[in-house]
């Protein structure tokens, strides 16, 4: 069973055993989705809580390798591969239990491409195949993504995180070899991505999340890794050994509050891993085991919260 800290309450205990799972049913607290994988499915989990996660709906259709990005109120995924790429965005309100809505389309068709936002603007960038294209969107709309501008390199298999002013993309391949690349963009404005330093290593699928502060990237495939590194997303320069993953993985995204970051699923040599673990963003040191995703399908999952950094 979950463990809780502070005051107990009938209605904690019941949203941790999926009470409140009906359509439009109500979700309270910082809420952490997970999405796809070699499925439609879609999870939550509460982020200050320990445990496993929950149903919350599924997407339009099984997709992988898709990225997210999040307001307070509404998650977006984006793109991915349903067999071929696909440009498609869709939505869900993050408090409300239900299934995805289209909410329009990517520039490019493209999956292995990363997410980040702020509280009004969510940008899309690189993908396969091996593209430089960064979309952004206005969260709180619906409609087809904007050119922002590009990547530094064109690449795929990339992360991303945010503050509330600065977006960040890491990792990737350029079709020639993973590359330890950081750039940065200012969201509010639009125009090309800066080089903000490198990563430990060079690295592809790793993934990241944030505070208004820090970034926090984990994992890798180059080869499979435990590896957490962090910056500090104000700054520019190399990132910083962080500590290590309770199982070496990658393509495990995170969801984050402003103090907690949480590591979901993931993929180790082609088989999916139904870990998920966690972190105090503003320390250092290793993750915890912070419960299990359903089954083991989240193996290229996105994720994202109403409660992160660049919110």
């Amino acid at each position: 069973m979950p463990s809780y800290s502070g005051v107990w309450t009938l209605t904690a205990q019941l949203q941790a055993r999926g009470a409140f799972n009906w359509p439009g049913s109500p979700l309270q607290g910082d809420i952490g989705l997970i999405a796809g994988g070699s499925q439609n499915a879609i999870n939550y989990i509460t982020i200050t809580a320990t445990g496993n996660s929950i149903d919350f709906g599924d997407l339009v259709a099984s997709t992988s390798v898709l990225a997210a990005c999040s307001s307070s109120t509404r998650g977006l995924f984006g793109g991915g591969t349903t067999g071929s790429n696909t440009n498609v965005i869709q939505y869900v309100t993050i408090v409300s239990v239900g299934n995805a809505t289209d909410f329009g389309d990517l520039t490019v068709a493209r999956g292995y491409l990363a997410g980040c936002s702020n509280s009004t603007r969510g940008l899309f960038a690189g993908g396969d195949t091996t593209t430089n294209v960064i979309d952004y969107v206005t969260i709180a709309s619906v409609g087809n993504a904007t050119d922002f501008g590009d990547l530094t390199l064109a690449r795929y298999a990339v992360g991303g995180l945010a503050s509330s002013t600065r977006g960040v993309f890491f990792g990737g391949d350029n079709g020639a070899g993973e590359r330890n690349i950081i750039d940065y963009v200012t969201i509010a404005s639009t125009g090309n991505a800066t080089d903000f330093g490198d990563l430990l290593t060079v690295e592809e699928r790793v993934q990241g999340c944030a505070s208004s502060t820090r970034g926090v990237m984990a994992g890798g495939q180059s080869p499979t890794s435990n590896v957490i590194q962090y910056i500090t997303i104000a700054s520019t320069g190399n990132a910083t050994d962080f500590g290590d993953l309770t199982v070496a993985r990658n393509y495990t995204p995170g969801a984050s509050n402003s103090t907690r970051g949480v590591f979901c699923g993931g993929n180790v040599g082609g088989s999916g891993v139904n870990v998920m673990d966690y972190i105090t963003i503003a320390s250092t040191g290793n993750a915890t085991d912070f419960g299990d995703l359903p089954n083991t399908d989240f193996t290229s999952p996105a994720a994202c919260s109403n409660s992160h950094g660049g919110l």
